[in-house]
């Protein structure tokens, strides 16, 4: 969802941002973390097409920029050139106020902290953390990596996807096309047979008939059960229950749990090795868990607040692994626990990976026997009377 907000700035400035969130309790965290005073909080939908094309691409912002401090520009030219060579205005306009905020005297995080919806909490938190040791490059390149890793991730699920929903579609496409077309024009052809069909025969061929002699009523109905069914999918309400009971599949249900965990770990990892303190690491990674597993992290992270050490916190309250749970201790031993967590969310995207690649085996044989058996009985059912015929000839 979108948010329109009008904030109190640490400077005491008003400013008014349009920021990404999943609901208003995370847009008042996310301006909380960055030291704001909301005003005013209006949400405004899910972001439009535009404005997703006028965002700055953070990922190439980050390497450009990492580029240029490497050739030996100070990080006021480097901000400088990266202005100068946008040729897009929606994306160089957050730019120049960057620019124009150096000038002043501030600091990188608090000049991005003003454009919460193009540098996310996430990556502001990173910059201010490396600005207190001096190590700007090194924390937009672990960036760069979480968010390369983040991302083949993702593509992994996509890909995997595609064939499956390519064929599930052409199966669906034939199959409207025989009982939109095929279906009606077989149904005048053996309107005489009538009762001498059999029963399932006879279903399909009245549905032909039905559409023949009604087909504008028809298209409506189905029209508008695809629109209730759209809306109905687009509610979160609807989403959540909808994840809820698929979560319940034990083998799938484990499996999103995993990928919970492997974007938690690699977020944590990367903060702690930016030198972030580890509550404060916690705080900023409760955004990316579902609100399944929010209760007991939110209660993990009291635990560690209060003392307690970060391996035991995660365990107890079930938000690892019997392998991870033992990486935990083993960094907490070493003292470079960021490095493990990172190793952690590795070894879980390795898992998610091998799961995703016999699911993707098992599911294409499944949806083409399902489409070839669908397919095949329409068309038995079809040419049943023709059968029944040639059989009474003999």
């Amino acid at each position: 969802m979108e948010f329109r907000i009008k904030a109190l700035g640490p400077t005491l400035a008003v400013l008014t941002h349009d920021i990404d969130a999943v609901d208003e309790a995370d847009v008042r965290r996310q301006l909380a973390l960055q030291g704001m005073r909301i005003i005013s909080l209006v949400p405004l939908g899910r972001r439009r097409l535009l404005a997703r094309n006028s965002k700055l691409p953070l990922v190439i912002f980050s390497q450009e920029l990492v580029a240029l401090l490497d050739a030996g520009l100070s990080l006021v030219e480097s901000i400088e050139a990266l202005t100068e060579k946008e040729g897009n205005a929606a994306q160089r306009r957050p730019l120049e106020r960057i620019l124009a905020r150096l000038y002043e005297g501030q600091t990188l995080a608090a000049a991005l902290a003003e454009h919460p919806d193009t540098f996310p909490t996430l990556y502001v938190a990173t910059v201010r953390a490396s600005e207190r040791t001096g190590a700007l490059r090194e924390a937009l390149t672990r960036y760069i990596d979480y968010q390369r890793q983040i991302d083949s991730l993702r593509k992994t699920l996509i890909n995997a996807s595609i064939y499956p929903a390519v064929l599930l579609g052409a199966g669906l496409l034939v199959t409207l096309f025989l009982l939109g077309y095929v279906v009606p024009r077989f149904s005048t052809i053996y309107e005489q047979l009538g009762s001498d069909l059999p029963f399932a025969s006879r279903m399909l061929l009245r549905w032909g008939q039905l559409l023949e002699a009604h087909t504008f009523g028809v298209l409506v109905c189905l029209a508008a059960l695809l629109s209730g069914a759209a809306y109905t999918l687009s509610r979160r309400q609807t989403r959540a229950l909808i994840g809820a009971w698929i979560a319940r599949i034990p083998s799938i249900g484990r499996q999103l749990y995993i990928y919970q965990l492997a974007r938690l770990y690699r977020t944590l990892g990367m903060l702690l090795r930016g030198g972030m303190p580890a509550v404060t690491a916690l705080q900023m990674s409760a955004g990316l868990l579902g609100e399944s597993l929010r209760g007991r992290f939110a209660q993990a992270t009291q635990a560690v607040r209060e003392g307690q050490s970060l391996g035991n916190a995660m365990d107890l309250y079930k938000l690892t692994t019997p392998v991870a749970s033992r990486m935990l201790r083993v960094g907490e031993r070493s003292g470079n626990m960021g490095e493990m967590t990172e190793r952690i969310a590795a070894f879980y995207d390795e898992e998610i990976a091998r799961w995703v690649a016999i699911v993707t085996r098992l599911i294409e044989p499944l949806f083409m026997t399902v489409i070839g058996l669908l397919i095949g009985v329409i068309v038995v059912l079809m040419y049943f009377p023709i059968f029944q015929l040639a059989g009474s000839v003999q």
